[in-house]
């Protein structure tokens, strides 16, 4: 793995624990349309129970029967050359392998070269899985079977990028020429039989080391993790069969030597080193969008929503009027977008989709993932403790735009700086002031709009957790609209300890929903 992938993800991965309430675009996740999928074959996935006892050779015949299936990848790519002192104690960037500084490709470039992993799925074409980081950028792509050794062979095979997809940050390579011998495919199992507690076992290309066998178990599956692209968390397992630098890109086994997973993050030190606590992407989400991968481009779908990421209790249920605890509450809704066009708002709660129930925003997820763009299909919400069903036509996903949109949005400085009326307490983790003059100018709101600005926030508590900020200004509470901290306060103060209620706030001139709970 990268050593910038893995410094971001142990930063980022520590905030995202204590994030309640997350910007997971349901939408955004999306899929490859079914008239895509249908025209390339997918590897059969074995989803057979997991049984059996484990004796003295199950890990030694899973490395001896899957191991020549995997590969280490080579990659040299070129980057802006580093001033004298950046060579000191830096990681490479691309992950791992050396760097051969130096090799000027043109003024201001060096030469750097990267290592990685794969997995060979289908012998007869060559063609390996691996992890989009591993071969971003690459200008030459070497790899090294099972039975070569990177250190006494003079090159690698050749092979090419025949697609990648940031989203789920894989890649499918293709071998450009073939070895003599005959190639060994890894075999798929299914990664929605894993439980936590079951044996796993890691192979990869650490530190160059290839074929390097480690063995663990699962400790958790669908765990939120930072995804690859800003904005979007995965769900990914979670072992602590130790995953280190160059492991990326390599197959996540269960007892049965089949592929479950693709190992692609770490949380590291800053030594770079394993700390028990690797993730892998779930080979059921590759196998979904393998057909896009093999044809160079995944096709998704949008629906142009953000969902709350934390469940929904039966006291805010009941504040919905939902008959139960399934469905998924929209945070905020894309401006001209497939959801606005049909109708949904901010606050709705989504209870079907296409006709089949909507259990959580994982499950919304998934059902838009699999839904082609441009079809059209009943969408059915609560509002104001109502029922109805809007038609919504899902658009395909423009990701570059998507992530201009992201950057344009992001990183203002114009908080609040001094505002002069004295900030009031609440039992939410957050303080409040009036908007004066001088906040509005700040914030580049409305002259006419009132509510209450929160001026701090605590990161243990409630407010925190739900993702609201230190400049958001608070404009509704359960669907009523508030004007001043007074009135915010005197709601707030109503609210039961451990209850709930749905807040409404503004934020860079656009609104949002946040969920906080009383403590």
């Amino acid at each position: 793995m990268s050593g910038r992938k893995s410094t971001f993800f142990y930063g980022v991965l520590i905030a995202l624990a204590s994030l309640v309430v997350g910007m997971v675009i349901a939408s955004r996740l999306d899929l490859t349309p079914r008239s895509l999928a249908g025209t390339v074959s997918v590897p059969a996935a074995n989803s057979a129970p997991l049984t059996g006892p484990l004796d003295a050779t199950t890990f030694r015949t899973i490395a001896h029967n899957t191991g020549p299936a995997v590969v280490s990848i080579v990659i040299e790519s070129t980057r802006p050359a580093r001033s004298f002192g950046d060579f000191f104690g830096l990681p490479d960037q691309l992950g791992g392998g050396r760097n051969r500084g130096g090799q000027g490709q043109g003024q201001g470039e060096e030469t750097v070269q990267g290592a990685g992993s794969g997995f060979i799925f289908d012998a007869k074409g060559g063609y390996i899985l691996t992890n989009n980081h591993v071969v971003e950028g690459a200008k030459r792509i070497e790899v090294y079977l099972d039975t070569m050794n990177e250190q006494l062979e003079p090159s690698g095979l050749a092979a090419k990028v025949v697609g990648r997809d940031e989203l789920t940050d894989t890649a499918v390579i293709q071998l450009t020429e073939m070895p003599k011998e005959p190639l060994t495919e890894a075999k798929f199992g299914d990664s929605d039989q894993l439980a936590q507690g079951d044996w796993v076992m890691a192979i990869g290309n650490p530190f160059a080391l290839s074929n390097t066998v480690t063995v663990g178990v699962v400790s958790a599956v669908g765990r939120d993790t930072p995804g690859a692209v800003a904005g979007r968390p995965q769900q990914m397992i979670q072992t602590d069969a130790a995953i280190n630098k160059g492991n990326s890109g390599g197959p996540l086994l269960n007892i049965r030597g089949e592929v479950i997973g693709i190992n692609t993050q770490i949380v590291t030190d800053q030594g770079q080193g394993n700390l028990g606590i690797g993730f892998a992407i779930p080979i059921n989400l590759v196998r979904d969008i393998l057909p896009g991968l093999r044809e160079g481009k995944v096709v998704r779908g949008v629906l142009g929503v953000s969902v709350l990421r934390q469940p929904l209790t039966k006291d805010l249920a009941a504040s919905y009027g939902l008959p139960g605890t399934s469905g998924a509450v929209v945070g905020s809704v894309t401006a001209g977008g497939p959801a606005e066009r049909a109708g949904i708002k901010r606050d709705d709660v989504i209870t079907q989709f296409n006709g089949k129930a909507v259990k959580d925003n994982s499950a919304l997820v998934d059902m838009v993932m699999r839904t082609a763009p441009g079809t059209t299909v009943p969408v059915e919400i609560y509002r104001n403790k109502k029922a109805m069903t809007l038609n919504v036509k899902v658009d395909e996903l423009n990701l570059a735009q998507e992530q201009e949109t992201i950057a344009t949005g992001a990183g203002r400085s114009d908080r609040p700086r001094n505002p002069r009326n004295e900030p009031k307490d609440t039992a939410f983790g957050m303080q409040l002031r009036d908007i004066t003059p001088a906040i509005s100018r700040d914030l580049g709101l409305p002259a006419n709009r009132t509510g209450a600005v929160i001026s701090s926030v605590d990161p243990a508590g409630s407010a925190f957790r739900a993702g609201l900020q230190t400049g958001d200004v608070i404009v509704a509470i359960d669907g009523n609209p508030v004007t001043s901290v007074d009135q915010v306060s005197a709601i707030l103060d109503k609210v039961p300890v451990a209850q709930s209620v749905r807040v409404i706030y503004m934020r860079d001139g656009q609104e949002g929903l946040a969920v906080i709970r009383k403590r």
